[in-house]
């Protein structure tokens, strides 16, 4: 971590993203043996097909170290020279310590302060606005940003609500200083907001200092994901075009100029939704949750990674990121994908 200094402050870049999935999927068919549903009303209502869920000897670090190896690799860069390592996630290995600092010792990042973020589905966004910050004042030049999530381990598999939605993974980004970049290149703006008031809609019961795993009544389905599906439904079809829109505003920017929206992959119908309401057409949108799942803080990296690795980012693209999640918390950023060459 750099100690801040009086030199010409730099701009954030966004250069480099990999994705780590766990080996095993689990199909739509095999829910069907595990809770009253059907293929057919699982696709209709989210769009998912299928997820991948950790093996039983994983956790949340290491997702999160596979995907870090694989942005190291692919962008050139050595662990030692990492200034911060940001991990968003709602799943941690351990209350403490920070599950960043224990893949910071396993990557060998022996130079980087490390650190967790938990703002749930928009964590990813939060620690990318972070790392930024960090960034542009001048206390890091590098700096990994990494959602990643075991979710799998926190939902009631009798919940047919829930169990359906939720899945593994972790995806990896790579921010950087550019002493050169101009105004319109780089991380160029975010838009954050939380609303606690909705903080039963989608939530943990137990677990926490509130009402401990230990305390009494706790039951096993308290210490799992409890959600209000309409009125989250409903919070998040509006949150999404209106974080968005703000920040475009704010950019004085338009959709238009837009060339790819990489939202939160938390159901097709909200995506779709969103998506028709900024007119952003269907070919400008990122959607990988038919066989990825809702990975939370997770989805947006890896989405993109997908993209990157499918050929549908050109360097120069304007991203536009938006997520929501429980809190309730929101966040969009408008990001340029500038790529290492």
């Amino acid at each position: 971590m750099l100690a801040l200094t009086g030199r010409t402050r730099p701009r954030a870049r966004l250069t480099g993203v990999a994705s780590y999935l766990p080996e095993r999927v689990l199909t739509n068919a095999e829910l069907e043996t595990m809770v009253d549903t059907t293929d057919k009303w699982i696709r209709e209502r989210t769009g998912i097909s299928e997820r991948h869920i950790a093996a039983d000897d994983q956790a949340t670090s290491d997702l999160a170290l596979g995907a870090a190896q694989a942005l190291l690799r692919s962008t050139r860069t050595s662990a030692a020279d990492l200034d911060l390592l940001i991990i968003a996630t709602t799943t941690p290995d351990h209350i403490f310590p920070p599950t960043a600092t224990l893949v910071a010792d396993q990557l060998g990042a022996t130079s980087a302060a490390a650190l967790d973020i938990n703002a749930v589905c928009s964590g990813f966004v939060y620690g990318l606005a972070h790392a930024t910050g960090m960034v542009e004042s001048g206390l890091a030049r590098k700096v990994m940003v990494i959602g990643a999530e075991t979710l799998s381990r926190i939902v009631d598999w009798n919940d047919r609500s829930t169990c359906v939605l939720f899945a593994d993974g972790a995806g990896a980004v790579l921010i950087e200083a550019d002493d050169e970049g101009d105004p319109g290149s780089g991380v160029i703006g975010f838009e954050l907001g939380a609303d606690g008031s909705g903080k039963d809609l989608l939530c943990i019961p137990a677990g926490g200092s509130r009402r401990p795993a230990r305390s009494e009544g706790v039951e096993p389905a308290d210490l799992c994901i409890q959600m209000a599906g309409r009125e989250v439904f409903r919070f998040a079809t509006g949150i999404m075009v209106e974080s968005a829109t703000r920040l475009l505003q704010e950019a004085g920017l338009t959709t238009d100029d837009v060339d790819l929206l990489v939202p939160h992959q938390a159901n097709s119908r909200i995506i779709q939704h969103a998506a028709e309401k900024l007119e952003i057409p269907p070919e400008k949108v990122v959607t990988n949750i038919d066989h990825v799942g809702n990975t939370s803080s997770a989805s947006i990296p890896v989405a993109l990674a997908e993209a990157v690795e499918q050929g549908n980012v050109a360097p120069g693209d304007l991203l536009l990121m938006v997520g929501f999640g429980a809190g309730l918390t929101w966040g969009a950023g408008l990001v340029r994908w500038e790529p290492r060459t």
